[in-house]
């Protein structure tokens, strides 16, 4: 057992030793990390720049349309003809040839304004398209911010134990010395042994759970999964958030709310589309055609050139179809209304998230507050004992009890300390601040 300590020993020193070369990835790194290289947001990326070609004017039905076309053909003809009194006559590999060419124009000058409904559409598509990937960048920040408080959280637990495992093997250290002297019993070092066991279990499987969230982070910066690195521990908090401040904030920046209110713009917009149908529609359109024909000799001219310029408008009115028109219009103003409903949900809902994640985060600073005074109670409380210890006025379990104590209060005010933290992260995501903030 004893063999397998030191080789645990040597594989912490060793792994230890490695940790002061590893990369220091700071918060302000994964975020641009995240930006550039993230799948997700990089897909969202690519959905804007389609929503931006849509929107363009080479879209939009304004400009004209023009056609060109050109053809040869080529006839070889044998023929015989009777006439009415018997007299037959023929004409052998009679040649024939036509070419043809042209150029149109065609343009609309008017369609009831569905088109420059359609041209506005598309544009706030666009808009809506950037403020969906916006929300997908929110997330995705939101998301990296977690795990990477998580790796934090992991790295200053990783710590805590590594000294609490130090500390374990003195006591072992100190137990066998005894029992060497004749001072103590083996209990005593069977006890340490135990505890120094329990203690690399607990340190091998937090750095377990590390390497796992280094690893969820790395594929979440879109970079290779076995890159190590260290991350910042220190955080701060903005301790004044006001429930009405953030809530005219959120009303003006969520953007949920920012989402729906364009997609109530979007089918207002279908509405006037579909309302151009009842409108009659103008086309112009205009080509200038060259036709070349050269005869057989069957024909009493041999050759028959033709070239000219043609141009004309037309008028379509589409006075009654079915009530299609009229059903479509019907439809897109009850979607409007429904997106209205659906708007004054995501209001009331978003009252609600936010004061339920105010109440979070005042709860997490209290508990905060709380665990920081835990933690310093259980210091004095491990430096009285560890002293009575030495002096043998207490036993070796009542001396692991206030060591796992400490361990365990350290543990909860990492976890505290981060949860409050993501606590107010989400705040900010509600209010439409998370990306204006410096991180």
């Amino acid at each position: 057992m004893m063999n397998n300590i030191h080789k645990i020993t040597i594989l912490f020193l060793f792994s230890f030793s490695i940790g002061f070369s590893q990369e220091k990835l700071t918060k302000e790194d994964a975020i641009n990390l995240a930006l550039e290289n993230n799948y997700g947001i990089q897909i969202a990326k690519n959905k804007v720049k389609i929503a931006e070609n849509n929107a363009s004017i080479y879209n939009s039905g304004f400009l004209p349309k023009v056609t060109a076309s050109a053809g040869a053909n080529y006839n070889n003809n044998s023929s015989e003809f009777t006439s009415q009194n018997g007299d037959v006559s023929e004409t052998n590999d009679a040649e024939s040839k036509l070419y043809n060419a042209s150029i149109g124009l065609n343009y609309t000058l008017f369609d009831g304004l569905g088109r420059t409904y359609n041209y506005k559409k598309l544009k706030e598509a666009y808009n809506l398209s950037e403020l969906e990937a916006q929300a997908i960048i929110e997330n995705s920040v939101l998301q990296i911010f977690t795990i990477y408080y998580d790796v934090a959280q992991l790295t200053e637990d990783e710590l805590n134990i590594l000294e609490s495992l130090k500390i374990s093997k003195q006591r072992l250290k100190r137990a066998e010395l005894s029992f060497d002297y004749g001072q103590s019993t083996k209990l005593h070092v069977l006890n340490a042994e135990v505890d120094v066991n329990n203690d690399s279990i607990r340190y091998i499987n937090t750095q377990r759970f590390l390497a796992n969230s280094k690893r969820d982070l790395n594929l979440l910066l879109g970079r290779t999964i076995t890159n190590d690195f260290t991350v910042d521990t220190g955080i701060s908090f903005n301790l004044i958030f006001d429930y009405q401040n953030l809530l005219e904030k959120a009303k003006s920046h969520n953007i949920e709310i920012l989402k729906v209110e364009k997609s109530i713009v979007l089918s207002n917009f279908d509405t006037k589309i579909n309302k151009s149908d009842l409108f009659p529609t103008l086309n112009f359109n205009s080509s200038y055609g060259f036709n070349k024909y050269d005869y057989d000799l069957t024909f009493a001219n041999s050759e028959q050139l033709s070239k000219g310029i043609n141009a004309g408008v037309s008028l379509n009115w589409n006075l009654f179809d079915g009530g299609n028109t009229k059903t479509r219009i019907q439809n897109s103003k009850i979607t409007a209304d429904n997106l209205q409903v659906q708007k004054e949900l995501i209001e009331n809902e978003l009252e609600r998230s936010i004061a339920n994640a105010l109440e979070i985060y005042n709860n997490a600073l209290f508990i905060l507050k709380a665990e920081k005074k835990n933690v310093e109670t259980n210091k004095r409380n491990f430096s009285r004992t560890e002293e009575q210890f030495k002096l043998g006025q207490i036993t070796s379990i009542e001396f692991r009890q206030a060591q796992v104590n400490l361990l365990n209060a350290q543990s909860n005010l990492n976890s505290a300390k981060y949860d409050a933290k993501n606590a107010e992260l989400k705040l900010l995501q509600l209010s439409g601040e998370l990306l204006s903030q410096e991180f």
